[in-house]
């Protein structure tokens, strides 16, 4: 059962769309495929980026996303994850969200799960989704953009993955705001470097511009290649 963790580099990056688009790719290509939301905050009942994911996907929201499964914990204040729980006397239990994974790995092929803004986020007073993906070593697809700051942010979220001996997958390469084609064309060659630099072998694949009306068809073989 191959399951993936999507972070960005920041929030707003774009990983509720990348998410989207690989699980309907996997979808497509006749696999049996489910996403999961970390944790999500600034909502009520099911999680708006599961929503979402159902959308991209061309399909109804499941009996695993209705039963929570898929998003054990969402909280109505659009904060980070341990401070939305706090606000509502709650706690997150790593151990809930970590069942739920389990529990979904034994229905699909494939388990594509979305973190919650980047790679350092508090998900208690005590562990941090860093430390949560140190521990469970989900292979990592990192959502990065070419806005300014992008290349810093990402380094970082790369050199910090190397550090904990997390598996890094890939990258996907979100092309809004393209403001400068140079900026682009730069920032994927300074990735490319580092991450062989850092003994990451995996591919970044680009995710052009759109409107929401006009979901593309994109390519995420190198990510999910075929096996015979």
């Amino acid at each position: 059962m191959p399951t993936f963790f999507i972070t960005g580099i920041d929030t707003d990056t774009g990983k509720t769309v990348a998410t989207g688009l690989m699980a309907r790719y996997l979808k497509d290509r006749g696999e049996s495929v489910i996403t999961q939301k970390f944790a999500q905050t600034g909502c009520k009942g099911i999680s708006e980026d599961i929503l979402a994911h159902r959308q991209i996907m061309d399909m109804e929201p499941t009996k695993w996303d209705t039963n929570k499964q898929t998003c054990p914990y969402v909280f109505d204040y659009p904060a980070s994850p341990h401070l939305a729980a706090a606000l509502q006397n709650q706690e997150i239990d790593p151990k809930v969200i970590h069942n739920a994974t389990k529990s979904l790995e034994k229905e699909f092929d494939y388990l594509l799960i979305e973190g919650v803004g980047g790679i350092y986020v508090p998900i208690n007073d005590r562990i941090s989704l860093l430390d949560y993906l140190e521990e469970h070593k989900y292979p990592l697809i990192v959502v990065t953009s070419s806005k300014l700051g992008s290349i810093n942010h990402t380094l970082l979220t790369l050199e910090i993955a190397m550090h904990r001996n997390i598996p890094v997958h890939g990258l996907i390469y979100n092309h809004y705001p393209n403001d400068s084609q140079l900026i682009l064309e730069d920032s994927i060659n300074v990735f490319k470097r580092q991450l062989k630099a850092m003994g990451f072998s995996c591919p970044i694949v680009q995710m052009p511009a759109f409107e929401d009306n006009s979901m593309p068809q994109l390519d995420f073989s190198p990510l999910f290649p075929v096996v015979d």
